[in-house]
């Protein structure tokens, strides 16, 4: 694949210069893995949305826990508890 230029200001390339060597990576890969991370992002909202408007419709929890028996217990594990 062909590379290309993209300009942006000195500050914004310093910033990724840093996060790219922090991360141990070259601007070209850690670019390209922010483009990865942020379309993952973009699926997972997509999911979500679909989610909540699937569990909004009116019976659809009510039909789930019929089918699949509802919530597990609470167990001692599932209890919030300080550190």
């Amino acid at each position: 694949m062909a590379d290309s230029t993209v300009k942006i200001d000195d500050t914004t390339r310093n910033r990724l210069k840093a996060l790219a060597a922090a991360a141990g990576m070259s601007m070209k890969d850690y670019l390209a893995r922010v483009a990865e991370e942020k379309e993952h992002e973009q699926q997972l909202d997509t999911a979500t949305a679909a989610f909540r408007r699937v569990i909004g419709a009116p019976g659809i929890l009510d039909r789930f826990d019929a089918d699949f028996g509802g919530m597990p217990p609470a167990t001692a594990h599932d209890t919030p508890r300080a550190a």
